[in-house]
């Protein structure tokens, strides 16, 4: 069921690379708000760049391309900075692990307290909660197998794009 009345929600992340959790995140927010900006971003926190952000936006718009209220944008800076530009009435965030809340639950409120924008917390399907970015890109540098972790448009060049570093 559908939101009525779509609200533009951003989903800000590094997405390197975008995966199946990702997706289903993307998924249930479009059912929610109807409209979803998806914000690929660096993270200097993280260790990200293994795919660079033009590449990761053009995998990421292949694999929500049957979610016509989905836009990806490459956004630099703060994620609520993204969230103000593109209008968004909430900032969604997956979680697969009460670790993941941890984490998240302190940046909520800090963008909140910043902005007055909330956060919507989704977690991801229970079969995807091992899933994790990190370990996709490590995989996929050592020949392993990713495509049941990542959608198909991403598989068809992963390794190709990351096989090369091992």
């Amino acid at each position: 069921m559908a939101a009525s009345g779509a609200l533009t929600t951003i989903y800000p992340g590094s997405f390197d690379p975008f995966h199946l959790g990702h997706l289903d995140v993307v998924e249930q927010a479009v059912e929610l708000f109807g409209s979803v900006v998806i914000a690929a971003m660096h993270n200097p926190g993280k260790p990200s760049g293994s795919i660079d952000l033009a590449t990761r936006v053009q995998l990421i718009e292949a694999s929500v391309a049957h979610l016509p209220t989905v836009r990806v944008e490459a956004h630099p800076g703060l994620a609520i900075d993204a969230a103000t530009k593109v209008g968004a009435s909430f900032i969604v965030k997956g979680l697969r692990t009460a670790a993941d809340f941890e984490v998240e639950q302190q940046m909520a409120h800090t963008n909140h307290s910043v902005s007055g924008v909330r956060t919507v917390y989704l977690p991801c399907r229970p079969e995807y909660s091992f899933i994790s970015s990190r370990f996709i890109r490590e995989i996929a540098q050592h020949g392993g197998r990713v495509d049941h972790m990542v959608p198909a448009p991403i598989a068809e060049r992963i390794r190709a794009i990351l096989g090369n570093r091992s």
